[in-house]
């Protein structure tokens, strides 16, 4: 149970565990802010305290690795690599998922805040497949385990510039918000 914890923790990759998803990543054409890197934390609804270390990992690439508690537990840590994109006034990133999830590419906002936080945002998934039914996007539903998810075929751009609409900023749902460590 504390795997799938820490899939919910990341909560860049799950929104009551159905996702907004694209067949290509973000490319990697954009460097993240440097506030980004280093070490975050925050509780989570359990109680446990949980970490995460974003770095470098490439050219305009980037690694997440999460774990609770305590960075010597190898049991809980996970490692994602994800690339980010700067449209409008928000950022972007998108991360690989696992064969069992699709092996799509989650897409996810986040923002950094005057007060050395890391706010992780979601897609609204009915909103999303409320806008693929009206035609305003492309894509499909996705049946998983967990619910419907939403797999996005319209391009990057067209999706970027929905997403930078003010009118859209409640398909936006803020997921997680950690702390700055160490600083």
């Amino acid at each position: 149970m504390k795997a799938w914890r820490m899939v919910v923790a990341l909560s860049f990759l799950l929104l009551s565990g159905c996702l907004v998803t694209v067949k290509d990543p973000i490319p990697a054409n954009e460097a993240a802010p440097i506030p980004l890197l280093g070490e975050w934390a925050r509780t989570n609804e359990w109680g446990e305290e949980l970490f995460l270390r974003i770095s470098r990992s490439g050219s305009n690439t980037y690694r997440a690795e999460t774990f609770v508690d305590d960075p010597e537990n190898l049991d809980s840590r996970k490692e994602y690599a994800f690339t980010v994109a700067h449209h409008g006034r928000r950022w972007y990133l998108s991360v690989g998922l696992p064969k069992r999830l699709g092996a799509n590419f989650a897409i996810a906002g986040f923002e950094l805040t005057q007060r050395s936080e890391l706010v992780l945002y979601s897609l609204d998934v009915e909103r999303i497949l409320q806008e693929v039914e009206l035609g305003v996007l492309a894509g499909e539903v996705v049946d998983t385990s967990q619910g419907d998810g939403a797999l996005i075929t319209s391009p990057l751009d067209k999706l970027f510039a929905y997403l930078d609409n003010p009118a859209n900023a409640d398909v936006f749902v803020e997921v997680a918000r950690y702390q700055r460590v160490g600083r």
